[in-house]
């Protein structure tokens, strides 16, 4: 497992019960996690300080309760990287501070070329992994269907200092725009994507994991450069192993481009403690 350790305007204080007690900024939040089935608090009086609780309902969803007013939005840094967080529906904050280990392997593999790099980053949310790349002297093409996400991930890229690098928003469905980059001959050194379980497109389009990752792989590798640098899935996609997008890399990337594929999961330590919440898998090709 890679764990992300480098963090210091993000900690996990404390888990128990289904619950993470976590401090982003000078926030403390307290939202569910399915993998925390232990009963144990290691910190009991630390929950006392929660600033905000989200709250499951019995008939699916849930919603904030506020032990006091918060800011609409604020923010925190990850190194020279600023992302404004805001509680949104469903328990999210617009950041999953898990994937900073994928932030610093971009990162590191950009900045060893000696050449610009295009990165197409899908499903791309508000921006994580846009930044990382921008960071370090890619362009970026950022396509995700959500309006809404794009003008966040925009923020955010503007918040970084990253908003005279070369960057295009794209607010579309990832399969349709794929296609359209294919038949304009458009190619891309890096391909980013964070597919969600279960999702919708612009125009009600259904998107499945299990039943259409392999054919969005096999597509997105049409856009590959001749010399492509890495192709990086995430995965939160509950009973699928790391080891399945590795496999779905060789398959399908491997067999035109030479490379490594490695595959495991992503964790977040918890303060002080030698306990780890796990939070998702990746596979990676690179070259």
């Amino acid at each position: 497992m890679e764990i992300a350790k480098k963090w210091k305007d993000y900690e996990i204080i404390d888990m128990a019960n289904g619950e993470k007690l976590e401090r982003w900024g000078n926030i403390v939040l307290v939202r569910p996690d399915p993998q925390i089935i232990w009963k144990d608090k290691q910190n009991a009086k630390e929950w006392e300080k929660a600033d905000a609780i989200y709250k499951r309902s019995k008939t699916g969803g849930g919603a904030w309760e506020y032990k006091k007013k918060l800011p609409e939005a604020w923010q925190i840094k990850y190194d020279n990287l600023t992302f404004n967080i805001k509680p949104m529906g469903f328990k999210h904050t617009g950041l999953f501070p898990e994937q900073a280990v994928n932030w610093e392997w971009m990162i590191n593999k950009i900045k060893e070329q000696k050449r610009e790099i295009k990165v197409l980053n899908l499903f791309a949310y508000t921006g994580g992994a846009t930044c990382a790349c921008l960071s370090a002297g890619a362009s970026v093409c950022h396509v995700d269907s959500s309006k809404g996400m794009t003008t966040w991930a925009k923020e955010n890229v503007m918040s970084s200092g990253l908003a005279d690098r070369k960057v295009r928003y794209i607010v579309d469905d990832v399969v349709k725009f794929v296609n359209r980059e294919i038949r304009r001959g458009n190619t891309y050194d890096a391909i980013i994507m964070d597919p969600p379980s279960y999702g919708r497109g612009t125009n009600g389009e259904v998107w499945q994991f299990e039943e259409n990752i392999c054919g969005l792989v096999e597509l997105c590798a049409k856009v590959l450069s001749d010399n492509p640098l890495f192709f990086l899935i995430n995965s939160y996609t509950t009973g699928i192993s790391s080891k399945v997008l590795e496999n779905i890399l060789n398959i399908y990337v491997g067999k035109n481009h030479n490379g490594k594929v490695t595959s495991g999961e992503v964790g977040l330590p918890m303060k002080n403690s030698k306990i780890v919440l796990p939070c998702g898998i990746y596979g990676r090709w690179e070259k």
